[in-house]
């Protein structure tokens, strides 16, 4: 035998759209599994959910109404369309905390009723006048200026206005994430092109966070100076109420077997005895500078 959905959420066949957003609601709330760690209340969770995204939809209603659970999976029409009705199939997708995101706006059961971000002169906040007494009540508690199809629509009773200027809370950026970006002589030389591989948190449509990878890409100019700082705005994790870090890379040279970068200048220290000290040498030295420089170089003898 098949569900009974109408059971599930505690209702009659003929309960109406909002009898059936209020049970989801309050039910929905009494067994998120963040909040009640009973045994076999995430199990009661989903069979909610499973409920209410079949009665909440007019085309399943109507299917379940004449043909039950079976006849959503086995494909039953809903008999408007030509020749005795329409294919359709449909089976629950196992996920209730998509469910629950989709109604409260939130995947949190405390996130949903204590985020107070309200317009106008103040918050209005409404309390179920059928939750149970056993129950935290502020795990009941709804928004007055809710998201469509959320919570607010059938809390009519109960009311308490909290007056005076709106709580909104400012939203905070983290302090920039700063990383060595370290590049050798060549590639300042001639610049070049860095990709650069991050992982971050990004919140996902149902409200919960994952983990991503992402890569940046860098072009590195000619003759960026040692400290140059390169930033990717608000490319760190993702959270509630706070923006994202900016993502900042720092050119660092790379130690070269030869020469040394000093601001605009390359330094070769060379070790030469007296004797060499002669044009040849000198001629010879100048040489090797420039093979090995491939660019302007000053060459500094001082003794």
């Amino acid at each position: 035998m098949g569900k009974d959905y109408y059971k599930i959420l505690g209702l009659s066949k003929g309960a109406s759209d909002d009898d059936i957003k209020k049970a989801y609601r309050k039910l929905a709330l009494k067994y998120h599994p963040d909040k009640n760690k009973a045994p076999g209340a995430e199990e009661r969770f989903k069979e909610v959910a499973e409920a209410y995204e079949v009665l909440s939809d007019k085309k399943k209603r109507e299917i379940y109404d004449a043909h039950g659970e079976e006849g959503l999976k086995g494909g039953m029409g809903s008999h408007n369309g030509p020749g005795g009705g329409q294919s359709f199939s449909y089976t629950f997708h196992g996920d209730p905390r998509a469910t629950f995101a989709q109604f409260f706006g939130s995947a949190s059961p405390f996130q949903a009723f204590f985020d107070l971000n309200g317009g106008g002169g103040g918050t209005t906040m409404f309390f179920d006048r059928d939750m149970d007494v056993d129950m935290d009540p502020f795990a009941n508690m709804g928004m007055g200026q809710a998201r469509p199809g959320g919570p607010g629509g059938a809390f009519r009773s109960h009311s308490f206005n909290f007056h005076g200027s709106p709580s909104r809370k400012e939203k905070t950026q983290d302090p920039p994430i700063e990383h060595d970006l370290y590049v050798s002589l060549e590639d300042i030389a001639r610049g070049c092109v860095k990709k650069m591989k991050i992982s971050r948190r990004v919140i996902q449509p149902d409200g919960t966070s994952k983990k991503e990878d992402k890569v940046l890409t860098i072009h590195v100019k000619p003759g960026w100076k040692a400290g140059t700082k390169i930033t990717f705005q608000k490319e760190g994790d993702q959270g509630r109420n706070k923006i994202p870090a900016d993502i900042v890379f720092i050119i660092r040279d790379k130690a070269h077997p030869l020469f040394k970068r000093e601001g605009s200048d390359v330094r070769y220290t060379a070790k030469i005895s007296l004797k060499q000290v002669s044009l040849h040498h000198l001629l010879s030295l100048i040489k090797l500078v420039k093979s090995s420089c491939k660019t302007l170089c000053k060459l500094t003898i001082t003794g």
